[in-house]
């Protein structure tokens, strides 16, 4: 299935209770952002979680759906509020309370790509904010929301996997020296975003693969952990942050020569976070 601003890959029947999404792959770079840009489409891709939706493509095939922006997040970030708006780059907005993703240029319209290069020259007119968030943003919650309702409905619960990359350098004020860097920093919003049971499984699918894993630090979830995390509620989301030198050239942003075998590593994973969720007895077969 195809839209504007996302994929939805499914399977032919969905047999778990987990969902596989990855908001931040977009690359479908429309050409008039692209002019109004000052930075040149390398720089730009630099925010893209390059390629995310290609390592977990091989979900459906273990029985679960994945979701996918096509909207990239250097356009628009769906992995934040709708009214997260930066006076700084957008025209006609007020200052509000303090919101440290705004103030760092990291709102849903970004006003600063990787190393905290200005996207545009000047700010960008109201209307046209409305118009991503309208066709952009809320077609792929809409449809994120849909898939979750309906798995909790089939399933009594419904376990997001929320897909991203980080770059190498990421974590490295916060490894201690002499201390190996995690290849994957898993995020609940230290618990309030997921279960304690289904937060170790997840863990322990990456462990039993080789993959040295952390939680929460240095992220520990952003607007769709925050948002759709309802523990409480048998709604879990665990944000997954993976080291992009494992898959990608950084400096090309294109697969690197160890592309193919980490995606066979990483199948193995998704196939035993899958089976977390066919723990659940669909309500329909009781």
């Amino acid at each position: 299935m195809t839209e504007d601003a996302f994929r939805l890959f499914r399977p032919v029947r969905q047999e778990t209770s987990v969902i596989f999404s990855s908001p931040h792959s977009g690359r479908e770079y429309p050409a008039a952002f692209l002019a109004a840009s000052q930075l040149d489409p390398a720089r730009l891709r630099s925010s893209e979680d390059a390629y995310v939706d290609r390592l977990f493509a091989r979900a459906p095939h273990h029985g679960a759906p994945l979701i996918a922006a096509l909207s990239p997040r250097a356009y628009i970030d769906v992995n934040r509020a709708a009214d997260e708006l930066d006076p700084a780059v957008i025209d006609g907005i007020a200052k509000s309370s303090h919101n440290p993703r705004v103030s760092s240029g990291l709102g849903v319209i970004p006003r600063v790509v990787s190393g905290g290069r200005a996207i545009y020259a000047g700010k960008i007119a109201l209307d046209e904010v409305r118009h991503r968030i309208t066709g952009h943003w809320q077609p792929y919650h809409d449809a994120l929301q849909s898939l979750i309702d309906a798995t909790q409905q089939t399933f009594g619960e419904a376990i997001l996997i929320d897909c991203h990359s980080m770059p190498h350098e990421a974590i490295d004020a916060h490894v201690r020296p002499g201390q190996p860097k995690p290849d994957v920093v898993l995020g609940d919003r230290f618990g309030a975003a997921a279960g304690r049971e289904v937060m170790d499984q997840v863990e322990q699918a990456f462990a039993n693969a080789g993959l040295r894993v952390a939680r929460n630090s240095p992220f520990a979830g952003a607007y769709i952990a925050q948002h759709y995390g309802r523990p409480l509620s048998r709604r879990h989301v665990v944000q997954v942050e993976i080291d992009r030198a494992l898959y990608l050239d950084e400096v090309r942003v294109e697969p690197s020569a160890g592309f193919s075998a980490f995606c066979t590593q990483l199948n193995r994973v998704i196939a035993e976070i899958a089976a977390i969720g066919r723990r659940a007895i669909p309500l329909a077969a009781e």
